[in-house]
């Protein structure tokens, strides 16, 4: 495979800090002796961007690096209007291809179309932590891993070549794949609720476990993911919940536990309820379906549904990478919070109103009715959160931390709406109503741009700039 033919990208909209990431990905590729194209795709707005650039071109690498930024995109969308011709659907395209979670990584899925595309977080390393007392995962045991004191020994960093990993994988069937890789249906995290990925409770220790299935041996690999170590996927509850269990910690943003991996195995799976776009890698050969384009936190929840087809499977590889947790631009904790329980509320309704899969694109029927039960079981769970929050601070003796629970306890009940049930569903019908309108519309419209954005591509080229940093 040509380098042309892989993609490597960061979405990102913290372009002030994108050049670490760049520079620890581009040494590890080049120590692995891995040429590759590396695209930054860049969700700032222009004033960062005319800010922050400067610093993206100051960092050195052995790889060709380009950025996609805004001019770039208003280039690239302006394209797809003129071909439209139909100036009702150009808000419907904003909104596909809007600064957020799932906006930025559709860009990233029409400049890598036509061939394979690795993609990781900003804040993201190409290294993980491991137990550094390795144990033997049991027989239905594919990963195993456990939280650590933070700076405390332990753990070991380990490296592991992640383009080779994704690249004996991505487009390949099943029968091709190496004979280490375990098969079957689906994970199941023990940690966490399957379809949602909702936590359970906060849990020191985890395991993924496999539910045995048969596996066609002609199902391609569409889309793969490394392991994870560092914050893992627990939620912003369950930071909370290490907060209040850490009596010497003062700040609910910092991390003081990281979770580290004690073993794992790579394993390709019918289903992939435990998706990780963070530390992916996709087969767009012939193009896939959009990310949710919202800025909730569950863009690539559409990917857990529509690899539930035939002929399609997902592979978790015989690698592993670290996640830092950045806290600059990130939102509170609270915030946070009220983000993932719309998503998982979003999750559970579209799951089970789903009418159609196919190769571009999913249905569902859900229309965006939230019930008033709905709204009293997400502030049954979230009261009950900030009593504990609010007794915690009651008797708590250090005054930082005390006013640390404090704060905490007041933005909860701020972002929820100050608890008010009828106000709280009604802003909910509001968002959740505002989300899946654009979400139906962009699904709908997807194929059109895909055909649009190939023949284009293939012709002209995608509106980028190469970087002009340093060789090393």
């Amino acid at each position: 495979m040509s380098a042309n033919e892989l993609f490597f990208v960061i979405p990102t909209y913290r372009l002030r800090d994108v050049g670490e990431t760049v520079a620890h990905y581009d040494e590890h590729f080049w120590r692995n002796g891995h040429a590759v194209r590396m695209i930054v795709f860049d969700d700032s707005s222009p004033a960062n961007q005319e800010k922050y650039y400067p610093l993206l071109e100051q960092t050195q690498t052995h790889n060709d690096l380009f950025y996609v930024g805004p001019a770039e995109k208003e280039k690239f969308l302006a394209h797809l209007f003129h071909r439209l011709r139909d100036k009702k659907l150009e808000p419907l395209v904003k909104n596909l291809f809007r600064p957020s979670y799932g906006g930025n990584r559709n860009c990233s899925l029409m400049y890598s179309l036509g061939g394979l595309m690795v993609s990781s977080d900003d804040d993201m390393r190409p290294f993980t932590l491991m137990d550094e007392h390795s144990e033997t995962l049991a027989a239905d045991e594919v990963c195993h891993g456990k939280l650590h004191k933070a700076g405390r020994n332990g753990c070991v960093r380990k490296s592991f070549d992640i383009l080779a990993s994704f690249l004996e994988v991505l487009g390949k069937s099943t029968v091709e794949l190496p004979e280490n890789y375990e098969r079957g249906e689906l994970l199941v995290d023990t940690a966490m609720d399957l379809e949602t990925n909702a936590t359970k409770g906060l849990s020191r220790e985890n395991s993924l476990l496999l539910e045995h299935g048969e596996v066609d041996d002609a199902a391609v690999v569409k889309m793969a993911q490394t392991f994870r170590s560092g914050t893992h996927d627990m939620d912003a509850i369950d930071f909370v919940d290490l907060f209040l269990d850490d009596q010497e910690q003062l700040n609910l943003d910092d991390l003081n536990d990281v979770y580290v991996l004690v073993n794992f195995r790579p394993v390709v799976t019918n289903k992939n309820w435990r998706m990780d776009c963070g530390v992916s890698g996709y087969d767009n050969t012939f193009g896939l379906p959009p990310f949710f384009p919202t800025r909730l936190r569950f863009e690539d929840y559409i990917y857990r549904l529509w690899i539930q087809q035939p002929g399609i499977v997902a592979a978790h590889v015989n690698a592993a990478q670290h996640h830092t947790k950045s806290n600059y631009m990130r939102n509170p904790p609270a915030a946070e919070i009220f983000n993932e329980e719309l998503a998982n509320l979003l999750k559970r309704k579209i799951k089970s109103t789903i009418t159609r899969l196919d190769e571009l694109s999913i249905a569902f029927d859900y229309e965006g009715e939230v019930t008033a039960q709905d709204a009293q079981e997400i502030l049954d769970k979230i009261t009950s959160l900030h009593r504990r929050a609010t007794v915690a601070a009651e008797s708590m003796i250090n005054p930082e931390r005390a006013q640390a629970l404090r704060l905490f306890a007041a933005n909860l009940e701020k972002s929820f709406y100050g608890f008010e049930p009828d106000f709280f569903q009604q802003n909910l019908l509001r968002i959740v109503d505002d989300v899946i309108t654009v979400i139906k519309g962009s699904i709908e419209l997807w194929p059109t741009l895909i055909e649009i954005t190939y023949f284009h591509k293939t012709r002209n080229g995608l509106p980028q700039i190469l970087v002009n940093n340093r060789r090393k």
